[in-house]
């Protein structure tokens, strides 16, 4: 079954309510749309492997919102993350569906929003991140000043 939802590109399912994953396919947001997602937000970049260039159709017309915040792979900004987290945070009561090329974004993403917005542990936190990567030194150091500047 290529429409299973857990067939998506490194698939992992955070909560009840989020799921991340790398770029899904176009039949693939069908499946995301049948597991009962109401919003996709994508991290990736226009240009990144396997875009598709017509995603924001796609996600429309199968009824769910789609918010796309690009972030450059080397130089992932405070910018993006805040914007992340104000859209993560409005939507707190819909199922959302987070990806991005690989989901190595996204896994970083969601890790901040989960450590510093919902009041679970690092630890715990991290655990998830840490099936998808480890972060490489460019994202250790980002991660490390959004938590500074959260503070």
């Amino acid at each position: 079954m290529g429409n299973n939802i857990e067939n998506i590109y490194n698939f992992l399912q955070i909560t009840n309510s989020i799921a991340t994953s790398g770029q899904p396919t176009k039949e693939q947001f069908l499946a995301i749309k049948q597991a009962g997602y109401e919003l996709v937000v994508n991290l990736a970049l226009p240009e990144s492997t396997n875009a598709l260039p017509d995603e924001k159709q796609i996600v429309e017309s199968q009824d769910m919102d789609y918010v796309h915040i690009p972030v450059v792979w080397e130089k992932p900004t405070i910018e993006n993350v805040k914007e992340f987290f104000s859209v993560m945070e409005a939507n707190a009561d819909k199922k959302v569906f987070v990806h991005c090329a690989a989901n190595m974004r996204v896994s970083a993403f969601i890790y901040l929003y989960r450590y510093l917005y919902t009041g679970i542990t690092e630890e715990e936190a991290k655990q998830d991140l840490h099936k998808i990567w480890v972060p490489n030194e460019t994202w250790q150091k980002f991660i490390e000043q959004v938590i500074k500047n959260d503070r």
